[in-house]
């Protein structure tokens, strides 16, 4: 068995190899905004056999840049989560691989209670077990007609056949 160490020494010694992630079916890029942004939908970090997926803010957007669902948290929520799974799978991972997100609400006085249900619905529907990690922040998101964004970390062993994946 390796020592803290010594996998230390080792992955301080790997290449890093890193690229942009995206998937066209559920989301456009934010480069191709009306009003662009300079941000890639994710960043897929190779390194010494584990990959990590760094999913940058998701919201509920569709293909098309546009915002979805204008007014309604759950359904804005539901189509965040479509959002990061179509992200994943793009990837070749589902949601088992996930280790943390990041979960910003514009009034989380308002909607906590909505997003905790949606979200502990969710994770059960996805069978997960242990939960990711997880804060919840109020924040002013980018557009004024966004309820809920999330990001996201995965992480998973690179060279894991489809069939380990959950």
């Amino acid at each position: 068995m390796s020592t803290f160490a010594e996998v230390l020494e080792t992955i301080g010694h790997a290449p890093i190899k890193k690229r942009a992630m995206t998937n066209h079916g559920v989301l456009n890029e934010a480069y191709a905004y009306a009003k662009p942004s300079s941000f890639a939908r994710g960043m897929r970090i190779d390194l010494n056999g584990v990959t990590i997926l760094l999913i940058s803010g998701t919201a509920s957007i569709d293909e098309n840049g546009q915002s979805v669902h204008v007014g309604d948290f759950r359904a804005q929520l539901r189509r965040t989560y479509e959002n990061i799974t179509g992200l994943l799978e793009s990837e070749g991972c589902t949601w088992h691989d996930i280790v943390r997100t990041t979960c910003y609400l514009r009034d989380i006085d308002r909607d906590y209670d909505v997003f905790n249900e949606e979200r502990t619905k969710f994770f059960a529907e996805q069978g997960l077990d242990p939960l990711p990690a997880s804060t919840g922040i109020q924040a002013h998101l980018c557009r004024p007609e966004l309820l809920i964004e999330i990001e996201a970390i995965a992480m998973f062993l690179t060279d894991r056949a489809p069939s380990d994946k959950e």
